[in-house]
């Protein structure tokens, strides 16, 4: 909700106030810092999560200095031309070129300055990217990203106040923000004033009636995000007048283990894999983007599907820990054969044989993909197998408030609201209008960015009064 600040007294003024403690939040807050001006970072969980902490830690960039030294050349044109091209030119194109050009320095400061343990990631290419540019964390886990941030925090004394959830912010009639409410554990309420407003606090997954509205394709899915993700900035920023864009824009997976939870490295269909549905059959291209494929995957029947794939797949996907903690759990098994196969999943063997005939005519040339997919290069299944039933999960939404170069959140007409900066899932990404969009790694990208972006940008607005 928005009060009125006319004749507004607060409790405590900070320059800065950040909204979320995710990795775009501590980005910002760091950035503001370095540039001489303090904030406060406003959490709603006890302890800082978010969508962060769920990810797998893997952010795309162009020339980092990880990438020089592995020999791997890559360009911000290279980079911006990959993100327009998985958004089928329905993103921003300037968004996308200035996202790329400050990715590598944005990569570099995690690594050098933060200390982040990044390294490249080598050995196979995200769908949509065409150089070797993600870099991951070593067991690729949102928990290790965050674990790094929130010691940066206690390291830079980075005031956070948690868990303190923002039910209001004041504003006047221009949009100008000057303060918000917080409530405490015990119900205390607190008003703090500042000059500069930075929303960080993720997009909508966890609002079902946003979902329904925006995205209603997914309104059955599993939601493999933070329940915390409501749509807060959205909603704030549009009663303010601030424009949104691409809404029905999200992160989407199709291969999390059911009922386990544990999310299967997309890797495995890269390296050949293969999804079926209950009858042993195949059903779409698995390899288009593990977005997209979220949805072919909860349309078969019962919402899951069975995926295969072999030792190759199973090497690259034992660096990944949640590939790991499926292992451990019993949601990935493994058989010798593809009747073994067919016999611990329950499906028709004759059918599962058939599908595995017509993948191998397809890699061997001999047939066209009934589905599209390209097999050349890739080699057929061969045991032992592995195969774990998997279902679709809506990750994050990558739809918001439309931010320009510094962060700054703009209205309808495309002027400024006057303090207001956004990041993150709270901000438009580079997704375009739908769940096809999605390149690997655009969450952590906007996040890690925008809050650079915004603490920068924030620490100069305050500066120049």
């Amino acid at each position: 909700m928005i009060l009125s600040s006319q004749d507004k007294s607060f409790d405590l003024s900070v320059p800065i106030i950040v909204i979320g403690a995710g990795a775009c939040g501590i980005c910002a807050a760091l950035t503001a810092k370095e540039n001489g001006v303090e904030s406060i970072l406003l959490e709603r969980d006890e302890t800082p999560s978010g969508s962060s902490a769920l990810s797998t830690c893997l952010i795309p960039a162009a020339g980092t200095k990880l990438q020089r030294e592995e020999g791997v050349e890559d360009s911000i044109d290279q980079f911006a031309a990959d993100l327009i091209a998985k958004a089928k030119e329905q993103n921003d194109p300037e968004m996308a070129r200035w996202v790329a050009e400050a990715s590598g320095s944005t990569v570099d400061w995690l690594v050098e300055t933060v200390g982040l343990p990044l390294t490249l990631v080598k050995g196979f290419k995200y769908p949509g990217h065409s150089v070797f540019r993600m870099h991951g964390s070593p067991n690729r886990t949102g928990s290790e990203l965050m674990g790094v941030l929130t010691d940066t925090i206690a390291r830079e004394n980075l005031d956070i106040a948690a868990p303190a959830p923002v039910t209001d912010l004041f504003a006047d009639e221009s949009g100008h923000v000057h303060g918000v409410r917080i409530t405490r554990p015990d119900g205390a309420i607190e008003d703090i004033g500042c000059q500069a407003l930075i929303l960080a606090c993720n997009g909508y997954g966890g609002n079902l009636e946003m979902v329904e509205q925006h995205i209603p394709e997914m309104a059955d899915a599993l939601y493999f995000g933070h329940v915390g993700n409501q749509g807060d900035a959205v909603l704030w920023g549009e009663a303010l007048g601030a424009a949104t864009a691409d809404l029905g824009s999200y992160q989407g997976h199709g291969a999390v283990t059911h009922p386990h939870g544990t999310l299967i490295f997309w890797g495995v269909l890269t390296e050949g894999g293969i999804q079926v549905n209950l009858e042993g059959n195949r059903f779409s291209n698995e390899v288009r983007g593990y977005s997209e494929q979220a949805v072919d995957v909860i349309n078969q029947p019962d919402h899951v599907v069975w995926e295969i794939w072999d030792h190759g797949g199973h090497e690259l996907g034992l660096a990944f820990q949640d590939y790991r903690e499926g292992l451990e759990v019993g949601a990935i098994r493994e058989a010798r054969t593809i009747d073994e196969v067919a016999e611990k999943s329950s499906m028709p063997p004759a059918a599962l044989t058939s599908t595995f005939e017509s993948v191998e005519a397809c890699i061997r040339g001999e047939a066209e993909d009934a589905w599209g997919r390209n097999w050349q290069g890739v080699e057929l299944l061969q045991p032992p197998y592995y195969f774990a039933k998997v279902t679709g999960a809506l990750f994050h939404t990558q739809g918001g408030l439309v931010v320009n170069e510094h962060a700054r959140v703009l209205r309808e007409d495309g002027t400024l609201l006057p303090n207001v900066f956004a990041g993150g899932g709270a901000a438009r990404g580079l997704s375009g209008p739908s769940r096809w969009g999605y390149l690997s790694g655009n969450g952590l990208l906007t996040a890690t960015v925008l809050g650079r972006i915004a603490g920068r940008e924030a620490a100069k607005l305050i500066a120049a009064k």
